[in-house]
């Protein structure tokens, strides 16, 4: 149950009528993986750590770097060097010490993403390449557990959630083919700072929502993002019956 702290803290949105108690409880219950610390990892694991999810578990082996201050929200400059995932974990802790934290400073494949991912309750992809995109996605079918997807380079974004439980979903590989992709990152191409605010803030509300089960998550919806014009389109996904990944 809820202690008073938590009902203080969580009160504003516990006062929303769809959500409720019962709302926070789920999130306090919930086990999510976040795959990646960087750009989109860092405003979901704020957001979710503040709003109450009982357990995260951050996945990132990379280092926090000068050039990463610019829009990662979670550092600052005297952590240069230091692992991404513990520095963000430490964030969150701050912030909320009524939640377990667990920063994984490794890559992780195979076998270990797979186990990670079915001890989570929904996992999100907060990645910058195919590869380990297509990997999450795999491991998300196998286990049966909902996965939150979203990019950003440049001045666009794009988000999308990939929910197996529900026969009528798609995949991720279901959108992109596994071969033929080139990976383009931010180191590469560029991104503007708000812009993966705005799409890791949305996935964080997609996991709250899916968590909750409340609203209408972005199953079968591919949201793009033209940050410049500050316009959304919104295209309709169809699971391919020939998939390889969730329609075997």
């Amino acid at each position: 149950m809820l202690s008073d702290d938590e009902l203080l803290r969580y009160s504003r949105q516990i006062l929303i009528p769809q959500f409720d108690i019962a709302g926070q409880q789920k999130l306090k219950e919930a086990r999510v993986m976040i795959l990646g610390s960087g750009g989109l990892g860092c405003p979901v694991a704020l957001y979710l750590g503040s709003a109450g999810v009982g357990q995260l578990t951050l996945v990132d082996d990379d280092q926090i770097e000068l050039a990463n201050l610019q829009r990662q929200i979670g550092f600052q400059q005297s952590w240069l060097g230091d692992s991404k995932a513990e520095r963000l974990a430490e964030r969150v802790r701050a912030i909320n010490p009524e939640i377990t934290v667990t920063a994984v400073n490794r890559r992780v494949d195979g076998d270990d993403l797979q186990q990670l991912v079915s001890e989570a309750t929904l996992v999100l992809d907060c990645t910058d390449n195919f590869n380990t995109r297509f990997a999450l996605n795999r491991a998300s079918v196998a286990a049966g557990v909902p996965l939150v997807s979203g990019a950003a380079i440049r001045g666009e974004g794009q988000i999308s959630v990939y929910d197996p439980r529900n026969p009528e979903s798609p995949c991720y590989h279901c959108l992109y083919e596994e071969q033929g992709n080139e990976d383009l990152t931010c180191s590469e191409a560029g991104v503007i700072a708000p812009l993966v605010g705005m799409i890791g803030s949305a996935q964080a509300m997609e996991a709250i929502k899916l968590i909750a089960e409340i609203g209408t998550p972005l199953v079968g919806r591919l949201l793009i993002l033209d940050a410049w014009q500050m316009q959304w389109r919104e295209m309709k996904l169809l699971k391919d019956p020939d998939c390889p990944v969730c329609s075997v």
